[in-house]
């Protein structure tokens, strides 16, 4: 259930950032910058923080050779499932909610890995803190 939780708060922070459609952030402060501009920088912050606790967080847990293995493990499975006629590309919209959820489950990965890895092998990180 935690990465569940993970999982759908990084797709969340991706998808306010940007998504196919016209709410998200990245159109809102495209359409009129000095309107409402306070809120603008406002909500940029928070997802400014959103960001950095997730990319450290996988930084710190996986690594940078991590995300990419991950990532390319997704792609792979991207490709598989289009060989096999499972996945249809010609939507750039689904392409973009398919980028989207593959990113989303990178950082999910990133934010929960020292926990698997501490109930797998039973070794606590160095800076783990007793819960």
């Amino acid at each position: 259930m935690g990465f569940l939780i993970r999982w759908v708060c990084a797709l969340v922070l991706l998808a306010a950032t940007y998504n196919p459609t016209d709410y998200n952030y990245t159109r809102w402060v495209m359409t009129g910058w000095e309107e409402q501009l306070p809120l603008k920088v406002l909500g940029g912050l928070v997802l400014l923080i959103g960001y950095i606790i997730y990319l450290r967080a996988t930084v710190r847990s996986i690594g940078i050779f991590g995300m990419i293995l991950i990532l390319a493990v997704a792609a792979t499975l991207v490709w598989v499932a289009f060989d096999f006629g499972w996945l249809d590309l010609s939507d750039p919209s689904f392409n973009t909610w398919l980028g989207l959820v593959v990113l989303s489950i990178v950082l999910a990965i990133g934010l929960s890995w020292s926990i698997v890895r501490r109930r797998i092998s039973g070794q606590a990180d160095v800076d783990d803190i007793d819960e």
